[in-house]
């Protein structure tokens, strides 16, 4: 009875060592995202005034493997008497809209969302409340490096550029 006992053992810690090492692979990198090299089109804003925690949404349009992506932000505000400042993103970098670092940038993309790099910035302060809050950031993933932007068939909104604008185009000129 006892050797039956150490084999169920040996076959229970099998099977449990195959699931902890297959679940990593079952939940990896979703399958079906594209890497490119994007141009910035164009964006454009629908900012919240006088907000208590209204949303603002950021749209930007991308030309990435002959297509034309569009892909929006919708981020939480706290302001008052000016629209374009966002006093959330002292407390919560991720709130921040995304900005463009040059004309092109890296994208990966699905069939529902577009992630982008935000540009990385040092801070000057270190004391030790400027830690703690780095710590608490780090942890809340408040400072995350990937803005992921939400698919959008929205193409009326872009005024600077014709290609933005296509009416349900998704090859680019």
């Amino acid at each position: 009875m006892s050797s039956y006992s150490y084999i169920r053992s040996i076959i229970r810690t099998s099977i449990c060592v195959a699931a902890s090492l297959a679940a990593p692979v079952s939940f990896a990198a979703a399958t079906g995202r594209h890497q490119a090299q994007a141009q910035l089109l164009d964006r454009a804003e629908f900012l919240c005034a006088n907000c208590f925690f209204g949303p603002s949404d950021y749209y930007y349009c991308f030309a990435a493997d002959n297509q034309v992506l569009v892909g929006y932000q919708r981020t939480p505000v706290l302001n008052w008497r000016d629209e374009s400042k966002n006093y959330l993103t002292g407390a919560h970098p991720a709130w921040a809209a995304w900005t463009a670092p040059g004309q092109t940038v890296p994208i990966s993309y699905d069939d529902k969302h577009i992630w982008v790099s935000r540009a990385s910035g040092t801070q000057a302060r270190r004391d030790f409340w400027a830690r703690v809050k780095a710590v608490a950031f780090w942890v809340s993933r408040g400072d995350s490096k990937q803005v992921k932007l939400t698919q959008s068939s929205m193409r009326d909104i872009f005024s600077n550029n014709d290609r933005c604008r296509g009416a349900n185009t998704t090859k680019a000129d």
